[in-house]
């Protein structure tokens, strides 16, 4: 089996790293939030946390935009093959370079469109309910997240036009 180019095996353990610390942290601050607000505050108090929803659901917003670039290169997104097992190989990899095309097309426009919507979000009064914490921080996390999964097809639909294997990985290492 063909091992990844060395910018890739950088790539991947960058976007790894980040996943996992960055999450790791947010994944650990949103379940100290949690326990402390309802079972400590809410349950044991009766005075929950003013506005801890706000922040548990910002920081939900943060983690999903962590994990969307590294799932992708870990190939864990859903992908339909029906079509696949009927295919020549060459038809087969023709096809999945077309749809990471329209991917990447897909998501520039919405990386596009997030960064936007992050510039107006202050402007139009997009804020959460209870805290009024602005949306626009969030609008950009996404945007850049979404932006590096199209930087992350557009490295696989190179992969795929040079004849070369995908290369997904696992947290584990590089494989």
């Amino acid at each position: 089996m063909p091992t990844r180019p060395a910018f890739l095996r950088r790539f991947d353990r960058t976007l790894r790293a980040i996943t996992l610390i960055a999450g790791g942290v947010t994944l650990t601050a949103m379940t100290g939030l949690s326990v402390f607000n309802v079972l400590i505050m809410r349950k044991g108090l009766n005075a929950p946390i003013q506005g801890a929803e706000d922040i548990l659901i910002l920081m939900l917003v943060v983690v999903v935009a962590i994990s969307i670039p590294f799932g992708a290169r870990a190939g864990a997104h859903i992908e339909i093959e029906m079509l696949e097992p009927v295919m020549s190989p060459m038809i087969a990899r023709v096809s999945l370079v077309l749809m990471k095309m329209l991917g990447f097309a897909l998501l520039v426009v919405m990386a596009w469109r997030l960064w936007e919507s992050g510039t107006a979000a202050e402007r139009f009064g997009e804020t959460t309910q209870q805290l009024l914490i602005s949306y626009e921080p969030f609008y950009y996390v996404l945007a850049v997240s979404i932006g590096l999964y199209a930087i992350v097809l557009l490295i696989e639909i190179g992969l795929l036009l040079t004849g070369r294997d995908l290369g997904h990985h696992s947290l584990g290492g590089d494989v």
